[in-house]
C-alpha cells in the first residue's frame, strides 16, 4: 500500500476550499476525477434520451412505451448513481485510510465524514482555516492535531457518551 501524503488525502474529500465533497475525488491517489464522474452523472440522462427517443426505437415503441420506458430507466439512472457514489466513498476511504493511520492513529476518519454530530464536526471549519493560511505539510499535520485536541476538549461529553455507549454494546 502507498502512503499518501496529507494533503492528498484531504483533497480526496474536501474541495479546493475546504468544504465537504458530495462525489470523492480519487484522482489524488491514482483513480478517477471526481470532475469526470460528474459529468458522466450529467450525461447519462441525455444518453438515455438518445437511446429511446432515437427514429427506430420511437417508431417501434411509440410515444407512450417511451415515455414510460424513459422514466423507468430514468429511475435506474438514479439508483445507479447512488450505488456508483457510494462505490467510490467506500473506495477512496479504503485506499486513505492506512496512510490516514499513519498521521492520526486515534481518529477514525468516518468521524471526519459523517453528516451526523459526532465530536469532530468542526472538521472543515479547521481545514478551511489552514488552506487560507496556506500551511505546509508538517505545519498542517500540527495544525490539524492540535484541532483535534481542541475538538474533543469542546466536544468532552459527546465523547464519553459513545464511550459509554460502546461499552453497553
Amino acid at each position: 500500500m502507498p502512503t499518501y501524503s496529507l494533503k492528498a488525502i484531504l483533497s480526496t474529500f474536501a474541495k479546493s476550499n475546504g468544504t465537504k465533497r458530495t462525489i470523492f475525488n480519487q484522482a489524488p491517489i491514482g483513480g478517477i476525477s471526481s470532475k469526470s464522474v460528474i459529468l458522466f452523472f450529467l450525461a447519462m440522462p441525455f444518453i438515455e434520451y438518445a437511446l429511446i427517443f432515437n427514429p427506430y426505437v420511437f417508431n417501434a415503441l411509440g410515444i407512450a412505451q417511451c415515455i414510460i420506458l424513459y422514466i423507468v430507466l430514468l429511475s435506474i439512472v438514479m439508483i445507479s448513481v447512488f450505488l456508483i457514489s457510494w462505490q467510490i466513498k467506500r473506495s477512496v476511504i479504503k485506499k486513505i485510510t492506512p496512510s490516514w493511520k499513519n498521521y492520526f492513529d486515534k481518529i477514525d476518519i468516518n468521524m471526519l465524514l459523517s453528516s451526523g454530530t459526532t465530536p469532530y464536526s468542526q472538521f472543515f471549519d479547521y481545514y478551511t482555516k489552514a488552506l487560507i493560511e496556506n500551511k505546509s505539510e508538517e505545519e498542517l499535520h500540527h495544525y490539524l492535531l492540535d484541532a483535534f485536541k481542541k475538538m474533543e476538549e469542546e466536544n468532552k461529553e459527546l465523547i464519553e457518551a459513545m464511550i459509554k455507549d460502546n461499552k453497553f454494546n
